[in-house]
Parts: structure tokens; sequence; C-alpha cells
């Protein structure tokens, strides 16, 4: 039988997360959501504390790392189950998060881009590249969603790949040690040629354009990069640089079945704290919520908030359902997708109707029910739109392919 609790011996990890989150991040949160671009200089210590505890093995999966799926078969997870790194990662940021997405993004270390790494690389990838804070390039001005039409180039010369091309959003684009730059090798080959860099910061040919200004997770630095002529040794290149037409698009898109899950743990916890909020508020405005008497019969307050934790708890275990998949080595390509779609949309509108509930209190700037509302939009689309996911999860049901169903 399934038992949804969390694993007695991730207890501990969620503990130390909520407490960092509580007595770290949303005592910040309203500071780096004024001062867009300054660096969080508190998240140095914390850094620090959580790459001693991860080398150490006592904090698996602590902050935003990559996660890594291990090399099997379902077969071989048949006589039991495994509650490994990427359930502790989904499970301690959604705690992070119920302190500040912004923040979270802005650990050092911690970059979606680690998550690409830890995805593709081979072994001696995995070892050269650990401890560099890697942020992931995949959006250009002409491609955002539809990752498959991505025009940046690399071309082989001698011992390199020269890189040419545009990437926009690029989050901690500037603040990063380097960057996961998706390109294809061959454009005429379509989706099949795309492949994914590690640039480091300083390499001639890359620079940062331009930092962001957005309407939400302001703590976090947003990039434009120009790649001009960058040449990257051949070993930086992640995973096998030989190009698999029957596989096409699947080596690449096994970072998102990693990352899409973490993106749906942060929205799960950025609509936790406004649930939490909101219940504190509605409660001292005499607002009472009954869980044992019908919605219909209760107040209009009361019967929204009731219909927010349902759907809050859907997104929840979707999203720990795609974690633990990928924990037994299941390939959750339609999960990650089921769980992104409904998180980031749950994420969005519980928090605007938190807002509402909270009426005048929740508009203004002094509770920061308004601010979690302007973080939890990216968090629908970032790492694949909504409408993206839907698609993906379309195509999957029905066993359709990319031409097919487009």
């Amino acid at each position: 039988m399934i038992n949804l609790e969390t694993p007695r011996k991730f207890r501990p990890l969620v503990g130390q997360a909520h407490q960092v989150a509580m007595n770290l991040l949303r005592p910040n949160s309203r500071k780096y959501d004024q001062f867009e671009h300054e660096y969080p200089k508190e998240l140095d210590m914390l850094a620090a504390m959580i790459d001693g505890l991860s080398e150490s093995g006592a904090a698996s999966g602590a902050g935003a790392s990559g996660v890594r799926r291990e090399e099997g078969t379902p077969d071989e997870a048949a006589a039991g189950t495994k509650n490994g790194s990427n359930l502790a990662s989904v499970l301690s940021i959604t705690e992070m998060c119920w302190g500040d997405v912004g923040l979270l993004l802005s650990m050092p270390r911690q970059g979606l881009g680690n998550s690409a790494i830890a995805s593709v690389a081979n072994e001696e990838q995995h070892k050269r590249f650990d401890g560099v804070w890697a942020s992931m390039a995949i959006t250009e001005p002409g491609c955002g969603s539809d990752s498959a039409n991505i025009q940046t180039t690399a071309v082989l010369d001698g011992d390199h790949y020269v890189l040419n091309g545009e990437k926009i959003f690029v989050t901690a684009g500037d603040r990063c040690d380097a960057v996961v730059v998706w390109a294809t090798l061959d454009k005429s080959l379509g989706r099949a040629a795309i492949k994914s860099f590690v640039v480091p910061k300083g390499t001639p040919g890359m620079n940062v354009e331009r930092l962001e200004h957005k309407l939400g997770i302001k703590a976090s630095d947003t990039a434009t990069i120009r790649f001009e002529d960058c040449r990257v040794p051949k070993e930086n290149l992640l995973g096998s640089p030989e190009v698999d037409v029957k596989q096409g698009f699947a080596g690449a898109m096994a970072t998102f079945d990693n990352t899409r899950p973490l993106v749906a743990a942060m929205a799960v916890g950025c609509a936790r704290a406004s649930l939490e909020l909101t219940r504190e508020l509605l409660e001292k405005a005499g607002v009472a919520i009954d869980y044992d008497r019908p919605a219909q019969v209760q107040s209009a307050a009361a019967a929204t908030y009731l219909q927010m934790e349902a759907d809050w708890e859907g997104a929840y275990l979707l999203t720990l359902q795609a974690a633990w998949m990928a924990d037994n080595r299941r390939p959750n390509s339609l999960e990650a997708s089921m769980a992104k779609a409904k998180a980031g949309r749950v994420g969005s509108d519980i928090t605007l109707r938190c807002v509402e509930l909270a009426g005048s209190i929740g508009y203004s700037e002094h509770e920061l029910l308004e601010k979690w509302a302007r973080d939890s939009k990216i968090l629908d689309i970032f790492e694949g739109t909504q409408q993206i996911q839907q698609l993906i999860v379309a195509r999957r049901l029905l066993g359709k392919t990319s031409a097919e169903l487009k």
C-alpha cells in the first residue's frame, strides 16, 4: 500500500529546510524584491553549509541542486521501492519556496544548469563540474517553448566547438560560474542534433548583454547572453556527441524529466505559503473553515479556500509521484509534465485568489501575498509553459509523435 507520509529519513532534511526558509529566506524576501539585481550575500553561508552537508552525505537533495538518475531498469526495483535524491530535492525545495522562490533560485551552486549536468553528463564530466554553479540557457528571441527549434549553432573545429547565437531569460546568468547552453550541431537534422554545452564564465565570445527587470523573482538575476565565435572544449559537450536520429530529442529532454518536478515543487511551496497566511487572515476576520461540513453550506470565502486546498493537494501528490518514479528508475516524462502543468497552474490560481480573499491587505505590501502572486507566475512559464505541458501529456496519453500532434 502506498504511503503518502514524508519518508522518515527525509524528515530532518525537511525540518532543516523549513527552518532556513523561516529564519533566513522569509525575513529577507521583501528586501531583495525591492533591491532587484542586488546579490543576496546572506545566501553565501547557507550555500557553504549545504555544500558541507552534501559532501558528508548528511543532506542528499538539499537545496535546488541537480539530481542524477541511476542506471538500471524498473525490473531491478521491483523487489522494493527507493526514496532517493529526486524526492529529497522536491521536499526540500517545497519548504525553501515556502520562504522565497527568488532567493532559492539565487543560491550558489544550486542552479537548474546543475540539474542538466546531473541528468546527461557522463561520470568524468559529473566529477569535473562538481561544485560549479551552472545556469541553463535554452530560450532564444525566436524560440521559447519550442525547444526543438533552437537556432544557436555549435560547429566542431578541431578540439573545440564554436558557438554562435543569443540566449534570453537565463536564470542566474550573470552570477553563475558556467552556463549550460543548448545548441544544434546541424540544423538539417532537426531536434536530434541539439546538444548541451558547459561554457565557463569568462570564455571569450560569451557576453552578458543585459539583466532583465521582471514581474517577480526579483532576487534572481535573469540575463540575456550572446555567443559570438565562442570556443568551447569538445569535452564540455554533455553526454554523447553522436547524433542519434532514432532517439531524436530524447537525450536532451531527459533534463526536463528531472527539472520539471523541481519547478513544480517551487510552485507547491509558494502556494502553500499563501494558503497558510490566508487561512490566518480569514480566521482573524471571523471566517470559519469547517472540514466536517460540505463546502456549499459554508461561506463563499470558506468554500473557495477548501477548493484551493484540494487543488493544492493534487499538485503536491503529482509532484511527489514524478520524483519518486525517477528515484525508482521508471520513465517519468508523462508524470513530470503532469506535475509541472498542474502545479504551475494551481500555483498561479491559488496565490492570486488568496490576494482576492485577503482584500486590501492582500494587495498591499503589508503582507507577502502580493509578492507570492507575482513570483508564482514564472513557475507556470519556465521549463515549459502550461500549454506545452498539456501538449506533451496529450501526446503521451494518445501515443502520438510531435509530428502527429502539434
